[in-house]
């Protein structure tokens, strides 16, 4: 194993090498882009040797690897923002088509106003549309996840796409030390895919045909059976990486210091690797809190959300806002709670359209509610 320091984009390009796919098709934006390109390297010094098309568009970009997956490829793409918006009829097509491509998405503000920074409503406006989403912390994290994403979405359980967010320039655009398996290692982690279904011009079937109401409910079901598959797969898979390579950034939630914890706060994305550190100074000072970052968005991890209220208050902080309603996370964290838990549940909604975050502002949040000076659900960086 050896360490590669390096942009979170750089990567994510890396580990679709190591991946072995079959075909990337992709458009670049900002702050995308240097994925594509860096894969597009790796083709001209003849380091890649699946197909690179470069097409016309996000939407196109989907379609293309909706046809390569359904006859057999290991498809990836990336995008972000309204890239990740313009793919959205074709997100749908590729889950109810059960086809295990893999997506990056740098998570980036939506205009207008026009805005390249992080946030997550790119990638929480898709969450319905049947993909399994991770949100990463690190750059360690963005490789390790992509290629246990394809191994996920492959599994015979799953047949699903899944598609690994994480934030714009802070994490895209910054270089951190990173451990690459060898090859070989890769390789037996991640064998070549073995196909469910494909479209074969030898043994041809029809596809994606009209579906009688009495029958469509069946696949909406199928779906729903296959991301509660994932969740206990997503452990598996999990555990079996930190057996062979000695890495563990939890399962569907990473725990940090929640065994005593009054409170426990929860985030995701570079939030909550900012929280750990906001978690040491609060112990410092003698707050009994902890983190459960959440990695996995979807499936949502219920059954472990539930555990955690029975014993902690919970502390919200979202990257994103639902208008009209609140951030996303705090909502699917009540839900989740409805008749099983009588918990406190407190939330915020910080650094929209990539306004920073620190670990003193995430203090700041927290302390409000644990010295009972919380005064209802707010958007920190104006109230605040």
């Amino acid at each position: 194993m050896r360490i590669v320091v390096d942009t979170g984009n750089h990567i994510a390009a890396k580990a679709v090498q190591m991946a072995r796919v079959d075909v990337v098709a992709a458009y670049p934006i900002t702050p995308q882009t240097t994925i594509v390109e860096r894969i597009a390297e790796y083709v001209e010094k003849g380091e890649f040797h699946g197909d690179y098309i470069c097409v016309e568009s996000e939407h196109s970009a989907m379609s293309a690897c909706i046809g390569a997956s359904a006859v057999g490829a290991r498809a990836f793409t990336a995008t972000s923002s309204h890239g990740l918006l313009l793919m959205h009829e074709m997100l749908h097509w590729a889950a109810l088509a059960r086809l295990p491509i893999v997506m990056a998405n740098v998570n980036r503000a939506v205009g207008p106003g026009w805005n390249i920074w992080s946030d997550q409503n790119d990638s929480i406006s898709q969450r319905d549309t049947g993909w399994i989403q991770f949100y990463c912390s690190s750059n360690q994290e963005i490789f390790d996840t992509i290629i246990q994403a394809f191994k996920l979405g492959e599994h015979e359980k799953v047949q699903l796409p899944v598609m690994v967010n994480y934030d714009g320039f802070i994490l895209s655009h910054t270089s951190l030390p990173v451990k690459i398996p060898e090859q070989e290692e890769i390789d037996e982690f991640l064998p070549k895919r073995k196909i469910k279904w494909k479209l074969d011009v030898n043994n041809p079937i029809t596809h994606g045909n009209i579906i009688m109401p009495n029958d469509y409910p069946k696949i909406r079901k199928a779906m729903q059976e296959a991301h509660e598959n994932a969740h206990g797969i997503i452990k598996e898979i999990s555990r079996e990486w930190e057996e062979r390579f000695g890495i563990h950034h939890g399962e569907l939630l990473e725990l940090y210091k929640c065994d005593d914890a009054d409170y426990v706060l929860l985030s995701m994305g570079a939030l909550g690797a900012e929280s750990k550190v906001a978690v040491d100074e609060m112990r410092k000072k003698g707050r009994k809190i902890g983190l459960a970052r959440v990695r996995v968005l979807r499936p949502f991890p219920k059954k472990e959300v539930i555990e955690l209220a029975k014993h902690s208050d919970l502390i919200v902080i979202d990257r994103n806002i639902s208008v009209g309603m609140e951030g996303v996370l705090f909502t699917e964290i009540k839900a989740s709670l409805y008749g099983e838990v009588d918990a406190k549940v407190y939330g915020y909604i910080a650094g929209l359209g990539g306004k920073d975050v620190t670990f003193k502002d995430i203090s700041k949040m927290c302390e409000r509610v644990m010295d009972g000076k919380y005064g209802g659900y707010t958007i920190f960086d104006v109230e605040g």
